[in-house]
């Protein structure tokens, strides 16, 4: 099970490579619209610039920003050219138009994310067409009234008895507790918006045994 960084902020991605758990980068259109504009090819180039600062070749996706198949191919392709980044993932959404898209990258031996996936259903039809990860919308699967757990599951036992090898990403991440949800349902990969990093390594009870043993200890050198 890994951690992607669902991010297109160079200083939250910045801070979570330097922690070593990142396994991954996520990105989409929406997201890269959040950060100050700029061009987009040197934006990119920047991510894979920190990626490669710290000694991590892990994937990165990266979303075509047109609606048309046969535009969708081509820009793909551009991507590839553009970025010569061997762990590129392009980001195609699911769709029937889409899946001829996910062939042709796939035959070129381009990784590719299926993204957008909503049901169980999508899901396996991304992975039947060669996508390296398909991704899961937990938030927004929730949102239409869905059991995002049970989705999750389902697709995670097709994969594992049909002898799938795409992997399982879960995005949408809207609590903590969809992290859990997602990792204790069979997803490969959660990726997560930096803010929720730092509470998952937080517990109270943790606070609480840091205090005493260094409460203890300050005690106990005092008395020496």
């Amino acid at each position: 099970m890994k951690l992607f960084v669902d991010s297109a902020n160079l200083a939250e991605i910045e801070e979570s490579l330097a922690r070593g758990f990142v396994a991954g980068i996520t990105t989409n259109p929406s997201i890269l619209a959040k950060e100050e504009r700029t061009d987009f090819t040197e934006h990119i180039h920047k991510i894979i610039g920190l990626i490669r600062r710290f000694g991590r070749e892990v994937p990165l996706s990266v979303e075509v920003f047109v609606d048309d198949p046969a535009e969708m191919l081509d820009q793909a392709l551009k991507f590839v050219s553009a970025f010569r980044y061997p762990m590129l993932s392009v980001k195609v959404p699911i769709g029937w138009g889409e899946l001829k898209v996910v062939a042709e990258l796939r035959k070129r031996d381009i990784m590719v994310n299926c993204t957008c996936c909503m049901s169980f259903n999508q899901a396996y039809m991304a992975a039947l067409a060669g996508a390296n990860f398909v991704s899961l919308f937990y938030g927004r699967i929730k949102d239409i009234g869905y059991d995002a757990r049970s989705v999750v599951e389902q697709t995670a036992r097709a994969f594992r008895e049909g002898g799938i090898r795409s992997e399982i990403i879960v995005g949408s991440i809207r609590h903590i507790a969809d992290v859990n949800e997602a990792l204790g349902a069979g997803a490969h990969i959660v990726t997560v918006p930096p803010k929720f990093f730092p509470a998952l390594t937080q517990h109270p009870k943790t606070t609480e045994a840091v205090d005493q043993f260094l409460g203890d200890f300050r005690k106990w050198s005092e008395q020496a």
